[in-house]
């Protein structure tokens, strides 16, 4: 029977930190998924173009009380009849001396290996043409389906796709793909693009690639803060990096030499700490006072974002405009949702505080591509 087997790295590498073992699928989840299912679970395989689905059957999830971070789960895909006369020559198992470096002496038709912690192998981080070699040699057909990790050139994201006789791209990477290309390589205009964040340096690169494209560039957070420090205005004890002012002047430089424009903030929400109590205070930007900290765009500026959002073309949204976790300082980034949610624009968001200010404020059903 097809089963499903979680096996820890095989080559780690002692000098990067090693989290605890743990199922590729959170314990609490696959627990609630049995508790709910009573252990199983229908399944469908879906591919990209094809509105039915290709295979389907039922997963048993199964506790399994084999060491491995105290427990581990052993997964059974049972295929409908169907599916089995259709596909089940494409399983066979690998070359035996492929296997053995990831501790699996055998692999029969139908049964999964899932590589555990592979971030940590030796090799992994700087793109060992060794160990390319060897995880291509795992497979016949390569599907690359995680977006967040494309843009890295190492062992199991690209060197795997070098030496694997057939590499591809999963509909979930295609689907991004699509979206982006939308967005940005042929986008309507006006094309607005919302980049928010601690640090300028961490999307430093971002910054001046949408430079060079969009019509407006909204910055928030550290992020504007650093830009408000560029644009000459105090910020008091507010999140910044001083030391990358030059950078965001070069970025205001070049969207004011193509017509374009970096909004600054004309008025601001500050406070005197950081806490969730904190009194709310809101400024024009002209009056921040040395003891401030810049929590919120103000009302006046968020207004004013709003509108340029709601008439824009297409909206590229990452990163929520102040500390919308606290009540008095999310007006900024619920304005600028709502905005999102109400315009015509073709939108794309993503990032982890991103989705959660979707999720608050209910626009999930209204954001082109999440």
């Amino acid at each position: 029977m097809p089963q499903f087997f979680n096996q820890p790295a095989p080559l780690a590498d002692p000098d990067i930190p090693r989290m605890a073992p743990a199922p590729f699928v959170p314990d609490a989840v696959l627990d609630r998924l049995a508790r709910c299912t009573s252990g199983s679970l229908t399944t469908q395989l879906y591919i990209k173009g094809i509105k039915q689905p290709v295979l389907h059957g039922v997963t048993q999830l199964n506790k399994s009380h084999k060491p491995f971070a105290g427990r581990a789960y052993t997964m059974r895909f049972i295929p409908a009849r169907e599916d089995i006369d259709r596909y089940g020559n494409l399983t066979h198992s690998p070359n035996a001396e492929n296997l053995q470096w990831v501790g699996v002496e055998q692999v029969e038709p139908g049964h999964v290996v899932l590589l555990e912690n592979c971030r940590v192998n030796k090799g992994e981080k700087k793109n060992n043409d060794e160990l390319a070699r060897k995880l291509g040699a795992l497979c016949d057909i390569f599907v690359h389906d995680a977006f967040g990790t494309s843009h890295r050139a190492e062992g199991t994201t690209y060197g795997i796709a070098q030496y694997a006789p057939v590499a591809c791209a999963g509909p979930l990477l295609a689907a991004e793909i699509d979206a982006i290309t939308q967005a940005l390589a042929n986008p309507k205009r006006p094309l607005a693009a919302i980049v928010a964040g601690s640090k300028v340096s961490t999307k430093l690169t971002i910054l001046k690639s949408l430079a060079n494209n969009v019509d407006q560039l909204i910055v928030g957070g550290g992020i504007a803060n650093t830009f408000m420090l560029a644009a000459g205005l105090n910020i008091g004890k507010s999140l910044a990096e001083h030391d990358l002012v030059e950078e965001a002047k070069a970025v205001m430089a070049l969207m004011k030499s193509r017509g374009a424009e970096v909004p600054i903030p004309t008025d601001v929400v500050t406070a005197k700490t950081f806490a969730a109590d904190a009194v709310a205070t809101v400024k024009q930007a002209t009056e921040v006072a040395d003891d401030d900290m810049i929590l919120d765009i103000g009302p006046e500026t968020a207004n004013k974002l709003a509108a340029q959002l709601k008439a824009a073309g297409t909206i590229v949204w990452n990163g929520p405009v102040g500390v919308f976790e606290f009540a008095a300082f999310e007006n900024g980034t619920k304005t600028i949702a709502h905005a999102i949610a109400e315009s015509s624009a073709f939108s794309i968001a993503g990032g982890g505080d991103t989705l959660a200010a979707i999720v608050k404020y209910g626009i999930d059903k209204q954001v082109g591509y999440i």
